[in-house]
């Protein structure tokens, strides 16, 4: 991994003193600050620390974000971004990820393992991230030493999108290859391919994982896990650009058009719609807080907006915060310091070591809708593949240790029998 410089920029602690907490709430987390990211075609990516604060404005609640930061790291314009309790990571067409360390405010380093526009960015707990681009790889990395554990030629095409299900257990990824893929992330290898006969951009889990949703152009297909068939279609009016899931079976939509859809996965009727910028909306962003459930949205136009969801999804959300700009934004996300460490890893199966020439080959397959040949793993370059630390040294030292460890105990052993033959005679 190439190590970066020191970030010139101040981060501000925010703290969420005012919010009602439930009792043991506090046990469960880490009240620390809110910080708005955002990456745009200028090749820069924005900060903005959010004060929630308790006056309402008439029946509106009204937070207050503040320019925070502005850093250039990228050479090309930003295509993604993601985050988890300590890091942000964002992706580039300039085909490099680069990490920011939230709690050190530093750049903390640069990823150069892909060789195309790196299309998704998906964190899985605070110990995994997963990378996809347009070379058709898909890189699973450890989030801790920064080690590309396994490097896998996905798609033909390019890599589009990319979901990973709630469990860790399975991700699914479209492509420019007209396939939805699964992946068996336990053993890091393709389970099944199913042709889908057009190229899908996104795909999305829904919150337990029980159904998931495959958009192509303005058409949401919804599937079901446990027959791995498509339930219902929703149509939108325009291409759509992003979809979130608010619950497991209501579905917010943007496209390229001024206007957010809600939409109920069960019936596929569309529970409210509401103008939420002037211009196409780019990507949106869902959490939740205490007593808060909360929708960010991006756009072309330049404004990141926060909106306050209501319990009833029929009822158009209240206008937190907005700000503006003034660039062309592409990508979003919010780094929480308040989010549980619930998802520490990929299960304990998944615990893979770097990726070897012995593990650039797939496994067998599951028995699936369509199944095709899969293709070899991509054999990864180690100069361009950012890895933090000598494994092979850190093998020798383990080594070394086992090996006192085996000594002392052969010493013991024999003092305690020496001993024993004393007291014998």
């Amino acid at each position: 991994m190439q190590k970066g410089p020191r970030l010139f920029f101040f981060f501000f602690d925010v703290r969420f003193r005012h919010l009602q907490v439930e009792p043991g709430w506090r046990k469960r987390h880490v009240l620390c600050s809110m910080e708005l990211v955002a990456g745009c075609y200028e090749q820069v990516l924005f900060g903005f620390t959010v004060h929630p604060k308790p006056e309402v404005c008439g029946d509106h609640e009204q937070w207050t974000p503040v320019a925070d930061f502005t850093h250039h790291a990228h050479t090309a314009s930003l295509s993604a971004v993601a985050v988890n309790s300590r890091f942000v990571v964002t992706g580039s067409k300039d085909e490099t990820i680069h990490i920011y360390d939230m709690k050190k405010k530093i750049e903390h380093g640069a990823l150069v393992h892909h060789s195309g526009t790196i299309t998704c960015l998906k964190f899985y707990g605070n110990r995994h991230l997963i990378s996809g681009a347009e070379d058709g790889l898909i890189c699973i990395w450890d989030a801790k030493k920064w080690e590309c554990l396994k490097s896998i030629k996905a798609h033909k095409g390019h890599v589009t999108f990319l979901s990973i299900h709630p469990s860790g257990k399975l991700a699914l990824s479209v492509g420019t290859d007209k396939t939805l893929r699964t992946w068996n992330l336990i053993e890091g290898r393709s389970a099944f391919i199913k042709n889908i006969k057009q190229n899908a951009h996104i795909v999305e889990w829904s919150p337990r994982g029980e159904q998931y949703v495959v958009i192509i152009q303005n058409k949401i297909d919804i599937y079901q896990l446990d027959t791995a068939s498509i339930s219902g279609t929703i149509t939108n009016e325009k291409r759509i650009s992003a979809v979130k899931f608010l619950s497991e079976s209501v579905l917010a939509v943007a496209g390229d058009e001024e206007v957010i859809r809600f939409f109920d996965c069960d019936s596929l009727v569309c529970l409210c719609e509401f103008k939420a910028h002037e211009n196409r909306v780019k990507a949106m962003f869902s959490f939740e807080i205490p007593e808060h459930h909360v929708i960010v949205t991006a756009s072309s136009d330049g404004f990141i907006k926060m909106w306050k969801l209501k319990q009833n999804k029929k009822v158009r959300p209240s206008l937190l915060c907005e700000v503006n700009t003034n660039a062309r934004l592409t990508c979003l996300g919010v780094w929480l310091d308040t989010v549980p460490d619930t998802k520490a890893s990929l299960p304990p199966a998944a615990e893979l070591s770097p990726v070897s020439k012995e593990q650039s080959k797939i496994g067998k397959k599951e028995p699936g809708d369509t199944v095709h040949k899969e293709e070899k793993q991509s054999k990864p370059n180690t100069k361009k593949c950012g890895l933090t630390g000598d494994s092979k040294k850190a093998t020798q030292e383990s080594s070394l240790v086992s090996t006192k460890k085996r000594k002392t105990v052969e010493v013991l052993e024999k003092k305690r029998k020496k001993k024993k033959m004393k007291t014998m005679q």
